[in-house]
């Protein structure tokens, strides 16, 4: 009896911390109205390529058609930084960082609505095979576009939420 009764209770209790769903509300949600209303502009290079994707990704399952309210510009860095040293110079790992700068413009006013950042970094271990070195530094950047697509995402929901709340 206890173990029915004390999720319910945990349930009934989690209503009064002011924890709301970022997505809640369905189809009319703050959430999903600004990014169904979110045009991403091109990005330069191969690593834009694949946030860019990335992005549009996340965002397919809101899109709704019409004219776009924003535009989401991306400037981004992506680095490869030799890490460890072998006895022979040569370099035995790497990271690769790939941050971005972003910025939400509304479209109707030119204004930038907001201005974050975002990034991540992934070891890769170089080994005898520059083949294998390559791959792995391009499976690297696709993971990474990945992670840094899932953070823009995760804040313009927070902010479109806080929009809807006048904050």
């Amino acid at each position: 009896m206890i173990r029915v009764i004390a999720p319910l209770l945990m349930l009934a209790l989690t209503g009064g911390c002011g924890l709301r769903p970022l997505y809640g509300g369905g189809m009319n949600s703050p959430t999903r109205t600004l990014l169904s209303g979110i045009q991403v502009a091109p990005i330069e290079g191969q690593s834009g390529w694949l946030v860019a994707n990335a992005l549009r990704d996340r965002m397919a399952a809101t899109e709704a058609g019409g004219a776009p309210a924003y535009r989401l510009d991306v400037t981004l860095d992506d680095q490869i930084i030799g890490l460890g040293v072998r006895g022979d110079d040569s370099v035995a790992r790497e990271r690769r960082t790939l941050r971005a700068r972003y910025q939400l413009v509304d479209l109707s006013t030119g204004q930038v609505v907001l201005d974050a950042t975002a990034g991540s970094d992934a070891g890769i271990d170089v080994v005898g095979s520059e083949y294998a070195t390559i791959a792995a530094e391009r499976t690297a950047l696709e993971r990474l576009s990945g992670i840094v697509a899932d953070q823009m995402v995760a804040r313009l929901a927070l902010f479109a939420q806080r929009q809807a709340k006048g904050e």
